[in-house]
């Protein structure tokens, strides 16, 4: 597809320096307002409102919701009025609001002069809710029925307001505003009689969101019911719009790529790599880096602690990173499954009983496996092929792999159990549980895996 991509840049640019534009635009009338999209986003500046202006209205419209902010706000400035309204006339109203949170407040006071009036009642309604709730991405263009309706004029009805409309193929039965039951243009096609009444072909089991929901638990509704569109209704159960599925699809996304930024300790940003100055970079990974080198240090006291006890068996500081990175896999494992769990809803607090359990026979498990092949790489490589413990006379070399290979279970044991619990309690304490994941839970497992090296190290050996 990227090859693709390339190909299509590199001869519109061929045509665009050719002048030859009726045969630019015979090509992009053919193609998906995406992949338009992908394509104007990687061209010249210069060049880009020539390419834009060449595009059908729809087309244009349609196109401009999937280009990246940079190059709408190059587009709206450079808008006459008139380019501007053909815009905004052609628009959803969810894509008008997307566009809008992602503009300067100058671009976005002449995109509400130039909107219709209708539309800049419902852009300044969605507006109004909270972010990242289900009011914020819901669009108020929906098909509305009357359930005394018969089915033709239901029908005559959705031809005649349908254009304007995001989705009808659910429509949502409605009296005094208040949302009664749903019903499908299949359902209205099938039924044989024409003058039989919305009201009795209608489902009333309606799944429906409020208008305060998260958006991510409203993305997953989704996923769990294979919605198409979703009803969102306020506190006295008032049809106020509906979200579609591509917009819950958007929310997927966003979300996915936020957990995965706090998962590796870094601020999400809602810009596209390539689109990121090396300094926003910078601004969005330092401060976990920077607390993360601080909360290390707790490992180098430890270290420095028991310097006297590893300068009697300098061989025991050869194993230290082979414990710490295997104690902090171990726990990361468990972290990201829980992290996963609770993003899905499948895993509450009150399971952490269960999860303990269930994580402290997968640690046994794992932490028998790798002490056994410890022993076994150690004994090999270590003693009879590098001679690594040719030196050492305080203690029996045999004795010491036990030491490691008892630390090694031992750590793996607390990591599983540390890295499936602390994802639990951030989220019963309101935080997000991804923030628990790789780094920090690493931090802190190092520290554990060295109390426990040196505590078992005291304990069986003479240091």
């Amino acid at each position: 597809m990227a090859e693709h991509t390339i190909i299509m840049q590199t001869t519109l640019q061929k045509l665009l320096e050719e002048k030859k534009y009726s045969t630019l635009r015979d090509i992009l009338v053919t193609m998906n307002p995406a992949d338009i999209a992908a394509i104007f986003d990687e061209m010249e500046a210069a060049r880009l409102p020539l390419l834009y202006r060449l595009l059908p209205k729809e087309l244009a419209a349609d196109t401009f919701v999937e280009m990246e902010p940079e190059a709408q706000e190059l587009l709206i400035r450079g808008f006459s009025d008139a380019e501007l309204k053909d815009v905004l006339d052609e628009l959803f109203v969810d894509d008008a609001v997307d566009i809008i949170e992602e503009m300067p407040a100058t671009v976005v006071r002449r995109i509400l002069a130039q909107a219709a009036p209708e539309m800049r009642t419902s852009i300044n309604e969605i507006l109004r809710y909270p972010e990242n709730s289900a009011g914020s991405i819901m669009t108020t263009e929906y098909v509305d029925l009357s359930p005394t309706l018969t089915v033709a004029e239901a029908i005559t009805r959705i031809r005649r307001t349908g254009i304007d409309k995001e989705t009808i193929y659910t429509c949502y039965v409605i009296r005094n505003r208040v949302l009664m039951g749903v019903v499908t243009v299949k359902d209205l096609l099938l039924t044989s009689d024409d003058d039989t009444t919305i009201e009795s072909i209608m489902s009333t089991n309606v799944i429906a969101v409020n208008t305060h929901d998260d958006q991510e638990e409203v993305a997953q509704m989704f996923s769990k019911y294979d919605f198409m569109a979703l009803p969102v209704v306020d506190a006295e159960n008032r049809l106020v719009g509906i979200i579609t599925f591509d917009d819950a699809m958007d929310v997927m996304e966003e979300e996915a790529t936020e957990d995965i930024e706090k998962m590796a300790a870094i601020i999400p940003s809602e810009k596209p790599y390539m689109s990121m100055t090396p300094f926003e970079i910078w601004k969005n990974r330092i401060p976990w880096l920077m607390l993360l080198m601080v909360s290390a240090t707790f490992t180098g006291i430890i270290i420095s602690r028991f310097e006297s006890a590893l300068s009697k068996l300098v061989i025991l500081t050869a194993f230290i990173p082979m414990l710490m990175d295997t104690a902090g896999n171990s726990g990361s494992q468990a972290s990201v499954t829980i992290i996963r769990g609770l993003s899905l809803n499948e895993i509450e607090f009150s399971d952490i009983l269960q999860i303990i359990w269930k994580e402290t026979r997968v640690a046994v498990l794992c932490g028998l496996s790798l002490a056994v092949a410890c022993f076994g790489k150690i004994l090999l490589v270590d003693y009879l092929i590098l001679g690594s413990f040719a030196e050492v006379t305080m203690a029996s070399p045999f004795l010491i792999i036990g030491v490691i290979c008892v630390t090694l279970a031992i750590t793996v044991l607390f990591a599983k159990v540390v890295g499936c619990t602390l994802p639990l309690f951030a989220k019963k304490l309101g935080f997000d549980p991804a923030v628990m994941a790789s780094p920090f839970i690493t931090t802190i497992v190092d520290a554990l895996s060295l109390l426990v090296y040196f505590g078992v190290a005291s304990l069986f050996l003479p240091i």
